[in-house]
């Protein structure tokens, strides 16, 4: 077995085996490192004779290794006594109990998202342990160094050390509040995948695709719970989308412009089944974005699209997840249902109040929003404002094309 099996058995296996490793010694960082030890000997050694079990031979390997380092460094001799069983009974125990796994993965997914880490650190901590991903794959998506994330992680471990966080699932009354915060880190995950904030490319499937993949592993964990399922699927209908959203040469293509037979039609259907599953209990922020994204996937074309069920979604949205971004994704809906002068006031309103300074977002909106009303030479400087805030190179190039053109026939949507 070569470099990519051993990648591939780690990244499908890396929850279970550090949640079990954790709870095994009940210290996340030693959990943690013990795991990368065993893919380590794993590139190594598997070269020479693949295991049968490999998920079982990187678990028996971290065990020991686990129980090597507690001989280094613990004088506990009770606890060395405890944990210093036969290294030929370390064998994958934890497979006779799926429930168990089960319950240890999602305690993992609350571990790495716990609040008491920053935003970043969760982000970084849940592709690494949950994920299974490597610094540099976690950098290359980010787009910072590798030093960096590294860094990030091993502060991470060291204040769940230090706040004494358990290696356990949260009490039931606080779980829902606490799986909020879980759901928070996948999709910022997800959306820096989606458009990635900065860098030369519009998309990173690999980072969406990976945030997808965690959101089907707490569905199955958290069935009964309705956001899990409106994560899920927006995530779905967002990325069916993805194969149309760019040219041969990586330039984005805009909504009104994309080849709708080339979205993922498979997707779409995963993204409506997780919507029902999540409409059953009233939708939330995540569902009533999946609800705009399934209209949007439901439509034949831009003109065709039920404009005014998605600005009555967005203002749905706006009441229970308050935020600028919402009202000026409104106000693109409004001016596709009601015309871009009713558009322009909600935009105008969030420059008064200073909503969202320095984003390119709003001289984007408002750009557009002015060339349809004819207002040429404003709306170059709007646009020509947004391609410098603009992080992007893909979307500054679009924004400085658009701001040459000095007319476009919509806002953009995407």
């Amino acid at each position: 077995m070569g470099t990519a099996d051993v990648e591939a058995v780690w990244r499908i296996e890396s929850a279970r085996i550090v949640a079990a490793l954790t709870r095994f010694t009940g210290d996340f960082e030693l959990a943690e490192d013990a795991a990368q030890e065993a893919v380590a000997e794993a590139l190594v050694s598997w070269r020479r004779a693949a295991p049968v079990n490999p998920a079982g031979w990187l678990m028996a390997t971290a065990r020991r290794r686990a129980i090597d380092a507690i001989r280094r460094r613990s004088a506990l001799q009770q606890r060395y006594a405890l944990l210093a069983v036969d290294a030929a009974a370390c064998l994958v125990d934890e497979d006779i109990d799926p429930d168990r796994i089960d319950d240890d993965v999602l305690a993992l997914m609350f571990v790495s998202c716990h609040p008491v880490l920053s935003p970043e650190a969760r982000v970084a901590l849940t592709l690494r342990v949950v994920g299974g991903l490597s610094s540099e794959e976690i950098a290359r998506a980010f787009l910072v160094s590798v030093p960096t994330v590294q860094a990030r992680i091993t502060r991470a471990k060291k204040t769940i050390a230090a706040a004494r966080v358990p290696f356990e699932l949260p009490p039931a009354a606080e779980r829902r509040e606490r799986l909020g915060g879980v759901l928070s880190v996948l999709y910022v995950i997800f959306t820096e995948g989606s458009t990635a904030t900065s860098g030369d490319r519009l998309l990173r499937p690999d980072v969406a695709y990976e945030a997808i993949r965690l959101a089907r592993t707490l569905a199955a964990l958290q069935p009964d719970e309705p956001e899990v399922h409106g994560l899920l699927a927006l995530c779905e209908l967002t990325a069916a989308r993805f194969p149309a959203r760019t040219g041969p040469d990586g330039s984005p293509v805009l909504l009104e412009d994309q080849d709708r037979r080339r979205w993922d039609v498979s997707a779409i259907r995963r993204g409506l089944t997780a919507l029902s599953r999540a409409s059953a209990r009233g939708l939330g922020p995540y569902g009533l974005q999946a609800a705009i994204a399934a209209t949007h996937a439901s439509a034949p074309s831009v003109e065709a699209t039920d404009w005014e069920r998605i600005v009555v979604l967005y203002e749905a949205l706006g009441r229970v997840a308050p935020s600028p971004v919402v009202d000026l994704n409104r106000a693109v809906a409004v001016a596709m249902a009601s015309g871009p002068a009713h558009a322009l006031a909600i935009v105008d309103e969030l420059i008064a109040a200073n909503r969202l300074p320095g984003s390119h977002l709003v001289p984007t909106v408002r750009g557009e929003l002015l060339a349809r009303l004819g207002r040429r030479a404003e709306a170059r400087a709007e646009l020509e404002l947004a391609a410098r805030l603009c992080a992007n190179q893909r979307e500054r190039s679009v924004l400085l094309r658009k701001a040459s053109e000095s007319a476009s026939p919509g806002p953009t949507i995407d």
